[in-house]
């Protein structure tokens, strides 16, 4: 585990707790690692089943996905979700649809965009919010460590911003974006929003982000939270299976304190004062059993004391990524991220 836990005697208490609960090689084998005596670890077979794309109208599905290139080098892509009727001849309306820039889970080290619960919660949002999706599969831990996911983060809104992809050009309003991710990737949301604001939006024209959404976004530090140590024991997703992930995906040496990992430190509190200046709303989607909630509560707080206007959605009784595969919840969370979305565009006009 990470080694800043010892600095902390309530950390040493539930770090114990952690390891009676599963071996070491068992987190990494649920991870999907093979994890050899020098500390080095070797990626398994994918477990988690693929979905391929529908590109065209001969595929009978109300929405049409393909994949693009966007780094050939960095060998990172992305997945557009299009709605059938943006397409169809028939449709009565030639409006451009809404852009969500969406970084998918993980824990930075496992999930891609094909990923089949990925994929249909893309396929999902694009269908019932009517809005062009853009699914990055950006490089993952520990073959590429932090910063190279927010990295890929911040070059696919480049590319939406300059490609000629038909489907983008034709039938994506470029002056109603948001960024959006869940789990790591909302952490990624997080940092690239921060990229964004500190860069300057001139650098991403004809972009115009409306908003960020942080869906369970995923956050840490080296001391305990409360609510991690209220689900330390938890079967789902906590601290036994997110402490080896940061230690996978940080950069070699930090510990849980970094600012990629705690938002409370480093240069975001700053540069949230220029998110404020862009006029971003912002949309927390979380709940009650995510054992980082308090941590994504604290930096709501920070975000609203800097003047940033933020939706919080907390729902109770609900897990860490429920809402990725059980259908009925992801149902009403796309329908408050359709009240968001549609607020925000009428709240920020062109």
């Amino acid at each position: 585990m990470d080694s800043s836990s010892s600095q902390n005697p309530t950390d040493k208490d539930t770090t114990a707790q952690l390891s009676k609960m599963l071996s070491i090689d068992d987190i990494y084998d649920f991870m999907n690692f093979i994890r050899h005596p020098d500390g080095t670890v070797t990626r398994k077979p994918r477990r988690h089943p693929l979905t391929s794309t529908a590109p065209d109208l001969s595929h009978p599905t109300p929405v049409l996905s393909k994949d693009v290139t966007i780094n050939e080098s960095n060998h990172t892509w992305a997945r557009i979700f299009l709605p059938r009727h943006a397409l169809d001849q028939s449709s009565s309306s030639n409006a451009t649809l809404p852009l969500i820039v969406f970084y998918c889970d993980g824990g930075f080290v496992t999930s891609s965009a094909d990923t089949s619960y990925c994929h249909d919660f893309c396929f999902n949002m694009s269908l019932q919010l009517s809005a062009v999706v853009v699914s990055l599969n950006y490089r993952l831990a520990p073959e590429h460590r932090l910063p190279a996911a927010y990295d890929d983060g911040v070059e696919v809104l480049n590319w939406v911003a300059k490609t000629n992809n038909e489907w983008l050009r034709e039938h994506a309003d470029l002056t109603k974006v948001f960024i959006m991710g869940s789990s790591a990737g909302g952490n990624i949301a997080y940092h690239v929003g921060l990229r964004v604001a500190a860069a300057g939006v001139d650098q991403f024209k004809p972009l115009k982000i409306n908003g960020l959404i942080l869906h369970y976004p995923y956050f840490g530090g080296a001391e305990r939270c409360e609510s991690e140590l209220r689900l330390i024991n938890s079967n789902l997703v906590s601290p036994w299976l997110s402490d080896p992930a940061w230690e996978l995906s940080l950069p070699i040496g930090a510990d849980r304190d970094h600012e990629y990992c705690n938002p409370m430190v480093g240069d975001g509190p700053k540069l949230l004062e220029k998110i404020k200046l862009l006029g971003w709303k912002v949309l927390l989607s979380t709940c009650d059993g995510d054992w980082a909630v308090d941590r994504q509560i604290q930096l709501a707080n920070m975000m609203e004391e800097k003047g940033i206007r933020v939706e919080r959605r907390i729902v109770i009784g609900d897990y860490h990524g429920d809402e990725a595969t059980e259908l009925p919840k992801q149902q009403k969370l796309i329908i408050a991220l359709k009240d968001f979305i549609f607020s925000s565009i009428a709240q920020f006009p062109s």
